[in-house]
């Protein structure tokens, strides 16, 4: 609930700030802002396997109490988050350098302008990249209501660069990428006062094992063809974006990715809650609970994804023109890919906990991952042979797809469930409930002629309805329509 506030406050502040930055810095420069970021991301694809091996050994070590060995992993992983930070600022100013100036879509008159925005990406990655355990902690110990405070504390923050940027002394683009560092280094800071006075695993020692060290990496390792993947399919096909067709497509890709966040932001605090219960439970020796709390949070954060969503790809035009006014080509197509993306994603993200909550990720991740990274090659042959932009999204969403199959079948090779059981009480419930709900808000849709904020209302009060009927009726199993009914009961009798 913690969660669900903060993202009400930072998504609508999110959605505002958003209109005022593209309005300020044009399209040009908001697309510049988004992918030169993205040259800097691209080394950090080894962190953010040493990140899932934080997450994961953090929570674990918290589930089995031993929090002598808990302090000793948080040390540990500092130190390699430390290092791997230090080698990622040398890359970045050395190979990313390179390729900024001789492979990158940039005019002229704003080449200097983008430098100052990649060297200011260098100093925010490098606090984010040791950022890692802290937060990782955080998690763990399912602190949410310091992430609510601070996350409300945060978006103000940006709702004040917003106001600066408009009275920006210096170059716009340069001004509020510096605002925007300012801002989470000082977020990052705080987090680290607070984890340091709050969890006792968060003192500062020097520990030298060498067999955890190895340990981390180890498991690190088995996870890297799975971030190489998350990159590729993010920033490498944004870069594609820059480099066959310049900044302002980059921009229309960088909105859709603006609702994207916004719009995850309900199934990633859902996750957040959940995950730490999914590991624990298999860290207590209970696989039957574990399987039973992943079946059920991939159908429900699916659920209110598809519940957001569904009345966004119906009324994209209106939502973008009001949120926006005018808005770059391929904004609309782009988002209802991208939507649809992320609808499969989660459906992915509690079976990706198992993954990690058992340490069995090597095989996985050279399947499912293999199959995530043919997008980037795929991508760019379709660019080459001339396709549209669309056609990036469309190579994304068919390799996300057989990976979800491939993931299926791995999974079975270490937990022991059924995949047809699986198979039936999550894509069948999930597929059932998108079928049935958008039958009569599309047809509605398709013959109500009325346009404007009246049409967009009623479509959102239409599908909701529709959604929520269809998924008591069909996205639930009996267990789960009898605690509905029991909770409705007891909101009827405390009113009377």
């Amino acid at each position: 609930m913690f969660l669900y506030f903060r993202m009400l406050l930072v998504m609508g502040v999110y959605l505002y700030t958003s209109r005022v930055v593209l309005r300020t810095l044009g399209f040009e420069d908001y697309g510049l802002y988004n992918v030169v970021g993205g040259i800097v991301t691209m080394f950090t694809f080894l962190n953010s396997s040493l990140g899932s091996a934080t997450s994961r050994y953090i929570t674990f070590e918290l589930g089995r109490k031993d929090y002598l060995r808990l302090n000793k992993v948080f040390n540990t992983a500092l130190a390699i988050h430390v290092a791997i930070a230090l080698v990622i600022v040398l890359l970045a100013e050395t190979v990313g350098l390179w390729f900024f100036y001789t492979k990158m879509v940039i005019p002229a008159d704003r080449l200097d302008a983008a430098f100052w925005v990649y060297q200011i990406s260098i100093v925010t990655c490098f606090f984010s990249l040791t950022q890692v355990p802290y937060n990782a902690t955080i998690i763990a110990y399912e602190d949410m209501k310091i992430y609510a405070t601070v996350g409300i504390a945060e978006v103000l923050l940006k709702l004040l660069v917003v106001y600066l940027l408009v009275l920006s002394p210096l170059d716009r683009l340069v001004f509020y990428a510096l605002l925007l560092c300012l801002v989470q280094v000082g977020v990052m800071f705080f987090y680290r006062h607070y984890c340091n006075r709050r969890f006792p695993s968060c003192r500062l020692r020097r520990y030298r094992d060498k067999t955890l060290f190895r340990e981390m990496f180890s498991y690190a390792g088995s996870d890297l063809i799975g971030n190489l993947s998350v990159l590729a399919q993010g920033q490498g096909l944004n870069i594609l974006l820059n480099l066959f067709f310049g900044p302002a497509v980059n921009a229309a890709r960088g909105i859709a990715y603006q609702v994207q966040g916004a719009i995850t932001q309900f199934s990633n605090n859902f996750m957040t809650a959940v995950r730490p219960q999914i590991i624990k439970s298999y860290a207590e020796g209970k696989p039957d609970e574990m399987m039973t709390l992943v079946r059920q949070s991939s159908c429900f954060s699916f659920y209110l994804m598809w519940m957001i969503t569904f009345p966004i790809l119906l009324e994209s035009d209106y939502i973008l023109k009001l949120w926006l006014g005018n808005y770059p080509d391929h904004t609309v197509s782009f988002l209802h890919l991208i939507l649809l993306l992320c609808l499969i994603q989660t459906l992915k993200t509690p079976r990706s906990t198992v993954f990690h909550a058992t340490g069995h990720l090597k095989y996985v991740n050279m399947v499912v991952g293999g199959i995530l990274c043919a997008a980037f090659p795929l991508a760019y042959w379709a660019l080459k042979l001339g396709f549209s932009p669309e056609s990036v999204f469309i190579v994304s969403n068919l390799t996300m797809v057989l990976s979800e199959i491939a993931s299926v079948a791995i999974l079975k090779k270490y937990v022991d469930y059924s995949i047809r059981d699986y198979v039936i009480n999550v894509y069948g419930r999930c597929v059932l409930v998108v079928a049935f709900s958008s039958v009569i808000p599309y047809c509605l849709s398709c013959y109500l002629h009325v346009e404007g904020f009246v049409r967009f209302v009623t479509m959102c009060i239409l599908t909701t309805f529709s959604i929520g009927v269809i998924v008591y009726a069909f996205g639930m199993n009996s267990t789960e329509r009898e605690k509905v009914r029991n909770v409705v009961k007891t909101k009827i009798l405390k009113r009377g």
